[in-house]
């Protein structure tokens, strides 16, 4: 049975109130008194380096791990050129040295070229954070070439390299179109040694667990896809699947919720969370928003009152220093060797 967005599906879920509803309920330790145990203080954001936008939530794929709950269905949530324009602006008035694009699939904006363009042309290292299955979608087989002309870093999902496990997560046939896309990038120069165009993998476990070592999964990877594929690439990521939107749903419809959580909060790491990306990057939303983090945009837990709440309001000395704002889903950053967009911390 297809995946389909809990939008799509009326699920009471598909409304971030109920989902934080959930995470804050019950007995389980709370993030912050964690911190507390361990004598770490409070989190707080250091200088801005990194604005990761999510220019919007449609997408071609519906994954089961999906922490946007986005999906073809959701067409009206995409970002237009006065909120990519407010963000180009913040770029040019701050020390911020990377743009980070992220959806949906980022690629499906009417504006993504626009934006790319003309972060680069600031200066701004551009990353795409790309499924890789859109790139042989009709109407965005030219979009590697772009990418690759512009120099953009792709941080791609690759689930696993085996294809069943890979499918079940993102859908059948999702694996072998992701080993195309990986191809026609690495023709490119994606991915290949002393090349600028930088190829990084994503895994994500399928099951309800932790991530193994990066390091050695890493290595795996590079055997596996080279001797199957034929495919090189810079580096693999791994993060923890958070424990919110359609992951969060599947946790609770397989009764793996409580496991999983006592599971993240047992495997806290005192060194993962000093390192967690929240303190270098700000989050904007596809209606210019601003959050800590792309997980609380997703739970719609903005930034402290105290700072600017949408990008055209955009003030870079109020917003470093800033208090992050935290919950129960912050277990999954911090856990094991922790876990963000950057891969894993310690």
């Amino acid at each position: 049975m297809p995946v389909l967005s809990l939008k799509r599906r009326g699920s009471e879920l598909a409304a971030a109130a109920n989902q934080v509803e959930i995470l804050s309920s019950g007995d389980l330790v709370r993030f912050d008194e964690m911190l507390k145990q361990h004598e770490l203080s409070t989190l707080i954001a250091d200088q801005i380096e990194i604005l990761q936008v999510n220019v919007g939530k449609l997408c071609n794929m519906t994954c089961q791990h999906c922490h946007v709950d986005a999906g073809p269905d959701r067409k009206v949530e995409n970002m237009d050129r006065a909120t990519v324009d407010a963000c180009l602006k913040a770029i040019a008035a701050s020390d911020i040295s990377t743009l980070d694009l992220t959806g949906g699939a980022p690629e499906m904006n009417p504006h993504f070229k626009y934006f790319v363009s003309e972060a680069r042309k600031l200066g701004c290292h551009v990353i795409d954070r790309c499924n890789l299955t859109i790139l042989l979608a009709n109407g965005f087989t030219d979009m590697p070439q772009f990418l690759a002309d512009n120099e953009v870093e792709i941080v791609a999902s690759l689930p696993c390299y085996l294809e069943e496990n890979a499918d079940s997560q993102r859908g059948d046939g999702s694996f072998q179109k992701s080993i195309k896309a990986l191809q026609i990038l690495n023709e490119l120069g994606y991915g290949k040694p002393d090349s600028k165009l930088s190829l990084t993998l994503v895994y994500n476990p399928v099951g309800a667990s932790l991530p193994p070592s990066q390091e050695s999964l890493e290595q795996a990877y590079r055997e596996q896809l080279q001797q199957r594929y034929g495919i090189e690439f810079t580096r693999l990521f791994t993060i923890t699947n958070m424990p919110i939107s359609r992951y969060l749903d599947h946790l609770l419809e397989s009764n793996q919720y409580d496991d999983y959580m006592q599971k993240l909060i047992e495997a806290f790491n005192p060194a993962a969370a000093l390192g967690v990306m929240c303190r270098q990057t700000l989050s904007v939303s596809w209606e210019g928003r601003l959050y800590d983090c792309d997980f609380n945009q997703m739970l719609e837990l903005g930034v402290e009152s105290s700072s600017p709440a949408t990008i055209d309001q955009f003030d870079a000395t109020t917003l470093n220093g800033r208090k992050i704002v935290t919950g129960r889903h912050c277990f999954g950053c911090t856990a094991g060797a922790g876990s963000g967009c950057q891969g894993a911390i310690s």
